[in-house]
């Protein structure tokens, strides 16, 4: 992979890593990974910046003015981006969101829903924006993931699931986010976040697959996508683009 001026990140950052997980969820990697079985330690997050972005379906977590920009896509019904959350790279991310080292963006698909059935994706996608409205989003963000599997053993997400585990997050529940989730009043947010999803493979007609992490504008690539599982190797990759500027890249 060769990008004009670019500094190159050592080979060290993905050695050993690229076969732990080979496939997302979606078209450009459709295998699915063994789901996770232990969660890091919840860590508050109530005074982090949140905000959506001038597009209408950025979700952005973190101080504005971090020089390091990471973007996520994700579903909520996705079994690998739950393994992302809970026991993979996700976990540095907050760290390092928190710390105010950088900013984290987020881009919903909700593809999951056309291949399991159900609206269960959809339904999150919805509740987790209506999150935003009470600056509960990354608390909430969080509480959906640990309780995915749970979700899922029922046919995915539902208002009742929802409106449940939000009752985990102090101060969400209330009239607004309620009536929010029950009436799907973020549907139109939710149909333009999975037309930005599909809209960011470029000319491919599908989404780049979930989870995907591009930092700095620039995807971790496929051959190399083990990292983003593995916390000690994504914390070095984090580490070495903040500290050699905006252009990178892997080596092998």
């Amino acid at each position: 992979m060769q990008v004009k001026n670019a500094r190159r990140l050592t080979a060290a950052v993905a050695a050993g890593v690229v076969g732990l997980v080979l496939a997302g969820c979606g078209e450009a990697a459709s295998a699915s990974a063994p789901r996770a079985e232990t969660a890091p330690p919840y860590a508050s997050v109530e005074q982090l910046p949140e905000a959506l972005g001038m597009d209408g379906t950025t979700i952005t977590v973190g101080d504005p003015a971090a020089q390091t920009t990471v973007r996520v896509y994700e579903d909520p019904r996705c079994p690998v981006v739950e393994e992302f959350e809970l026991t993979g790279g996700a976990s540095v991310l907050r760290e390092r969101t928190i710390g105010r080292q950088v900013k984290t963006e987020y881009t919903f698909a909700s593809f999951r829903d056309e291949r399991l059935g159900g609206d269960g994706s959809k339904r999150a996608v919805n509740a987790l924006r209506a999150a935003l409205d009470v600056g509960k989003f990354a608390e909430y963000h969080a509480v959906l993931f640990r309780h995915q599997a749970e979700a899922e053993a029922s046919g995915g997400y539902t208002t009742d699931d929802l409106l449940k585990l939000a009752g985990e997050v102090k101060g969400l529940r209330g009239k607004q986010f309620d009536h929010a989730v029950t009436t799907m009043k973020y549907r139109s947010f939710v149909t333009a976040s999975q037309a930005a999803y599909d809209a960011a493979n470029g000319d491919e007609p599908l989404g780049p697959g979930t989870p995907t992490v591009v930092i700095n504008g620039k995807q971790v690539p496929e051959e190399s996508y083990g990292i983003i599982f593995d916390k000690p190797s994504f914390e070095e990759l984090l580490t070495k683009v903040q500290e050699q500027s905006v252009q990178w890249e892997l080596t092998t």
